[in-house]
């Protein structure tokens, strides 16, 4: 009798053991598709500093940073990568109940690309021309901002929607004009143009200033659970670091999940990234800098109620 009592405290010990140790299972979704964009996530993945954090993550392909944005509020997914506008047009518009939790990209990449030998060289040139991008990037929802602070009529721009996939694609075999993609990905995109020059028009060189791409969690999470919200970011910018200071090794980690990304392109998007990133402020969010971030986006659209920058980020976990 006492062997048989022996063994079942055992066992529930190691049951209790088992439970207290189980990992949190999460599901993370990226702005768009898997790039070399995403390499850190896979870094964090891979040597397991998620599994550290008590973490069973899952990285699933998003459709844009508006789609990521509905999938977190819509608990699909826990935590998203987005742009600030998304966020800020989401919580304007529909009241969508996500904050951004961790700053990623501090400097802006948006940007329009076209082939040098279209004749596009300045914003004007836009004019009259057809602009290609996935049906949820935040680059033609802050078209209006640019096209302002670039003096050019937004109204005699054509927008056409691809999927995520066929932008690069959609320049190179000459199906638009130009296409709007983030500057991290201009060794992506001038592979795929057969390396012919690109031209490269920065929604920064206009004059705009703002945040950008960022973890997103939804307020549910963010008051029930902040503590997993924590754990994500910090595992997150362990591969982020790791990732910036060996590209290649990061790109090499992200092939091994996703073997058509190409290691050269995936170490040039990571080096882009590592540009952006403001690694002294380890994704603290500056309210002064969020508010003027929510202000370009409300100068830009109207939307259906007023927003302030605490609507749209957590300073603290």
């Amino acid at each position: 009798m006492k062997s048989i009592v022996k063994w079942l405290t055992i066992g529930l010990a190691v049951a209790t053991a088992t439970a207290a140790n189980a990992a949190d299972k999460v599901s993370f979704v990226t702005d768009f598709g898997y790039l070399g964009r995403h390499a850190y996530y896979f870094v964090a993945l891979e040597k397991g500093y998620y599994k550290e954090a008590g973490l069973d993550v899952n990285i699933v392909r998003g459709q844009g940073s508006a789609d990521a944005v509905k999938q977190v509020a819509s608990g699909s997914a826990e935590f998203g990568f987005a742009d600030a506008a998304a966020v800020i047009l989401g919580r304007g518009n529909d009241n969508i109940p996500v904050k951004m939790v961790s700053m990623i990209y501090s400097k802006a990449p948006h940007a329009i690309f076209a082939l040098k030998d279209s004749g596009i060289k300045t914003p004007k040139d836009l004019e009259g021309r057809r602009i290609a991008d996935a049906p949820n990037s935040a680059i033609p929802r802050l078209f209006e901002a640019y096209a302002k602070a670039a003096g050019i009529d937004s109204a005699k721009v054509k927008w056409s929607v691809v999927s995520s996939d066929a932008i690069a694609a959609s320049l190179a075999l000459g199906r638009s004009d130009a296409v709007g993609y983030y500057s991290i990905s201009e060794a992506l995109l001038k592979k795929s143009a057969g390396n012919k020059e690109l031209v490269q028009l920065k929604y920064a060189d206009a004059g705009l200033d703002f945040y950008s791409n960022g973890i997103i969690a939804s307020e549910k999470i963010l008051q029930s659970n902040p503590d997993l919200v924590r754990r994500f970011v910090e595992a997150t910018w362990r591969g982020l670091k790791d990732a910036a200071a060996n590209p290649e090794e990061a790109a090499k980690i992200l092939n091994k999940y996703h073997s058509q990304i190409d290691v050269d392109v995936g170490a040039a998007e990571v080096r882009a990234v590592a540009s952006l990133v403001d690694m002294n402020a380890a994704g603290a969010i500056d309210e002064a800098r969020m508010q003027k971030t929510v202000d370009i986006v409300s100068g830009a659209y109207e939307m259906k109620s007023k927003v302030k920058a605490q609507d749209v980020f957590r300073s603290k976990l």
